[in-house]
């Protein structure tokens, strides 16, 4: 009954910005690391000697917890008057968002049927035509499971950069913890869930959508 009072008494107008700035921050730090991550998975593919050291060192970015590598951004975003805000999030969140896309780029690409990039060099293609007509339209699905990946798991680790005033769903979740006001933190960690239940369903919607016909089951 509590949680319901709560819900009903939310500042919508409040919960719309906080949404918006959540998925805008979530947004970027994703995008960012698709036009970085794509990239290294390709160079991987063709130097395939950095594939074990770019994804060692992914993971091992993967493992920091997510408030020690806010506080390791502080200082350096600090020398710029950025200390405070959204570009030490951004950052944390790219990070985090690499391995995932990396990974799924350089898996996609190399499962790619030999025989389809034998017929595509047969018939003369240059290894970027191979690339932008063949092998990136069947590596597609697995490069956006990789995205669903990133942008779920860091829905949630964006909701802890309130703590450093990036601002986001966070903020109602720290004030409901401040307050200790339990209707209001379930009601905060319920808007986040369901943030990521919809940005699963649309991304799992459009790596249909973008699935060669032959390919799909």
């Amino acid at each position: 009954m509590d949680f319901l009072n709560a819900f009903s008494h939310l500042d919508w107008a409040q919960v719309l910005h906080l949404t918006w700035q959540h998925i805008t921050l979530v947004g970027v730090a994703v995008t960012l690391a698709i036009l970085v991550g794509v990239p290294l998975g390709i160079l991987m593919t063709r130097f395939p000697s950095l594939a074990g050291p770019l994804q060692a060192s992914a993971t091992v970015l993967l493992t920091v917890p997510s408030i020690a590598l806010f506080g390791l951004l502080l200082p350096f975003y600090s020398k710029f008057g950025q200390g405070l805000g959204p570009m030490p999030a951004i950052t944390a969140v790219f990070l985090y968002s690499l391995l995932p896309i990396m990974r799924n780029t350089y898996l996609a690409l190399t499962s790619v049927e030999p025989g389809i990039r034998e017929a595509a060099r047969g018939i003369g293609m240059t290894f970027g035509q191979r690339l932008r007509m063949v092998e990136l339209p069947i590596a597609v699905p697995v490069i956006l499971a990789g995205v669903r990946t990133a942008v779920v798991m860091n829905i949630g680790v964006m909701t802890i950069a309130a703590t450093i005033g990036a601002g986001g769903l966070g903020v109602l979740i720290l004030a409901s913890i401040s307050r200790s006001d339990m209707s209001m933190l379930i009601v905060g960690a319920v808007l986040v869930s369901v943030l990521a239940i919809f940005a699963d369903l649309l991304l799992q919607w459009l790596q249909r959508s973008l699935t060669p016909k032959g390919l799909l089951k």
